[in-house]
């Protein structure tokens, strides 16, 4: 399995002669430039090719008039211990979601290790453990922030401060674990945020033994940072109570692949009805019982897109900028400053679409030519997307 030396640097990276570029920011989706420029990982300068410095690259690619966009980011994942789900017992399941141009993943919680420990000790153990693993370890260079522990009951709020204290940066679904009533997880959530724990809850019926609803009213009691997986993770509220969940929370509005499609498509234009989609954040929920999706952030991409009327390049960012916004990630974004991870796409070889937009509105995935983390060139052109109609050359340099 692939894994990103933390001491390896891209060097000077150029990226030139881009046809589309994918910002990942709501406001702007679309930028005119057509040139990008990497130092060690990190954007340096996004504009024209003649006002950028591109001399002396250590990597030189040319897009050949192809798009280039944030890496994917899939806000709702239940990683265990490295490349490997015991659920679906698949090996290489991170590594191949690379491949689907997801460069970063955030762990809603280890829950499907065998045996979880849900004593106190021991499930502030598991979520240390996994925080460490994770961070010190990339399958096919992906980003996997883990350590992610479901509440117990018991926990006081010297649990949450040790929890942070050692590095967990999250929560795993509020409702996976013995906690379940909204005024009991308000006051973890309160705890957790308190030390700048991230909290994400259940929303919908039970996904897995040992869960069990989690109605609207509890969603919007537990006041989550993240209502998880807002269209069911796989059993759905009813429409009505997921656009009052819009309404009458301001957090954050996930939509999942493992969840119900009408309602994902519900959610999302009610968020663009009520002029907050910057809220709308999208992630698969796998591996689960429907299995692994290396391409279900693309699939919900196309889907919100072609039957939910919204234009390619707003839902794009749902799966880039606007989750690093929300999840305070140095990614998403093709800005100065931001981590050098992109997907570089096409159209589809033989989709009715005229261009790369276009395929998506009429609901066609595109093809992946290559994928960038941290600068470095992680695939070339995917082995689980359609061929893309073009792919980037590189022109000089080692990828």
């Amino acid at each position: 399995m692939a894994q990103a030396a933390a001491e390896e640097k891209s060097g000077k990276v150029v990226i030139k002669n881009i046809g589309l570029l994918l910002s990942g920011d709501l406001d702007r989706p679309i930028l005119d430039a057509d040139t990008v420029v990497v130092q060690d990982g990190i954007i340096t300068a996004v504009g024209k090719e003649k006002d950028c410095d591109t001399a002396q690259p250590d990597l030189l690619i040319d897009v050949r008039k192809t798009c280039l966009a944030p890496g994917l980011i899939d806000s709702h994942v239940h990683p265990v211990f490295g490349d490997w789900t015991p659920r679906q017992n698949q090996l290489g399941w991170i590594e191949s979601t690379m491949n689907g141009g997801v460069t970063t993943m955030i762990s809603a919680g280890e829950v499907h290790l065998p045996g979880r420990p849900k004593d106190i000790v021991g499930l502030k153990a598991l979520a240390i453990t996994a925080q460490r693993a994770f961070d010190s370890f990339r399958p096919g260079g992906v980003k996997v922030l883990a350590g992610a522990p479901v509440i117990e009951k018991g926990m006081t709020e010297q649990d949450f401060k040790e929890l942070a204290d050692a590095g967990v940066k999250l929560l795993g679904e509020v409702g996976l674990g013995s906690v379940k009533a909204g005024e009991e997880a308000q006051k973890m959530v309160a705890w957790a945020r308190k030390y700048g724990i991230q909290s994400t809850i259940h929303t919908g019926g039970p996904s897995i033994p040992g869960s069990g609803l989690i109605d609207k009213d509890v969603v919007l009691e537990a006041d989550a940072d993240i209502i998880g997986h807002i269209n069911g993770g796989h059993t759905s509220l009813s429409e009505a109570h997921v656009c009052e969940l819009c309404e009458k929370s301001t957090r954050g509005i996930e939509i999942v692949h493992n969840g119900n499609e009408k309602v994902a498509i519900a959610a999302a234009q009610h968020a663009i009805h009520l002029k907050c989609p910057h809220r709308v954040i999208l992630g698969t929920d796998g591996p689960a019982g429907s299995g692994v999706q290396p391409l279900g952030i693309l699939r919900m991409i196309a889907l919100l897109s072609s039957l939910g009327n919204i234009p390619a390049e707003l839902v794009f960012c749902f799966a880039t900028g606007n989750t690093a916004r929300m999840r305070n990630l140095n990614c998403g974004l093709i800005e100065p400053g931001r981590a050098a991870d992109f997907v570089f796409m096409d159209r589809a070889q033989h989709t009715a679409g005229r261009d790369l937009l276009d395929s998506v509105r009429l609901g066609d995935i595109p093809g992946i030519g290559m994928v960038m983390i941290d600068g470095l060139v992680r695939c070339h052109r995917s082995r689980n997307t359609p061929p893309a109609t073009e792919v980037p050359v590189i022109v000089s340099g080692h990828a």
